[in-house]
């Protein structure tokens, strides 16, 4: 069980921050797995779910694929229409008072909003880390043409009756056959790829 209330909360700089990570990424794996969960034991579908709730079906997938959370008004609506409670949607067990009855929506809006700025965040570093992934794929591959045009196929000037330079210059003389045709598709790309995550900044 996932017990997070404000004694795990420090506002810094204006930002909400909980000093222990691990219980945030429970309590958001325990949220989008309960949605998943509870939806199916109602027999509804992703988009029928939406159309009661006003959204579409995205919004609910992104739930249950942990992309995003509710804010704190649809997680009450979302409850209603699972026939639940908050304190279930949010991993409380029914006898824990955290969340009462009477659903304290600043504490509620606290949470979601720090597992969506941790969300935000890991979505922001894994475009990064594609991104760099892609700029050292087009280094790579100027590289490689660099090398190329300085060698200018001089294995094919190699002694191939000598069984290792044979198979040496075959394979170079493939790869090269191959990476000429290949990389400039996969340069142009990567090119798009990198303009692509800088636009989704």
């Amino acid at each position: 069980m996932v017990v997070l209330n404000r004694r795990n909360v420090l506002v810094v700089t204006g930002v909400l921050v909980f000093n222990d990570s691990i219980k945030l990424r429970e309590a958001q794996v325990m949220l989008k797995d309960n949605i998943k969960n509870l939806r199916k034991e109602k027999g509804l579908s992703q988009e029928e779910l939406a159309i009661k709730l006003n959204v579409v079906r995205q919004t609910v997938s992104k739930w249950e694929r942990g992309l995003s959370v509710p804010d704190s008004s649809m997680l009450i609506s979302l409850a209603e229409e699972l026939g639940t409670s908050v304190n279930v949607l949010l991993g409380e067990s029914v006898e824990d008072k955290t969340l009462n009855d009477d659903v304290d929506i600043k504490t509620i809006a606290e949470r979601l909003e720090v597992i969506n700025l941790q969300l935000a965040r890991r979505s922001e570093m894994k475009i990064k880390l594609v991104r760099w992934i892609l700029i050292l794929l087009c280094i790579v591959i100027v590289a490689v043409f660099i090398a190329f045009g300085i060698m200018q196929s001089d294995y094919l000037g190699w002694n191939f009756n000598n069984p290792e330079l044979a198979v040496a210059g075959t394979l170079l003389h493939g790869f090269e056959f191959v990476f000429v045709r290949i990389a400039p598709f996969a340069f142009i790309a990567s090119v798009i790829g990198i303009v692509f995550t800088y636009k989704r900044r």
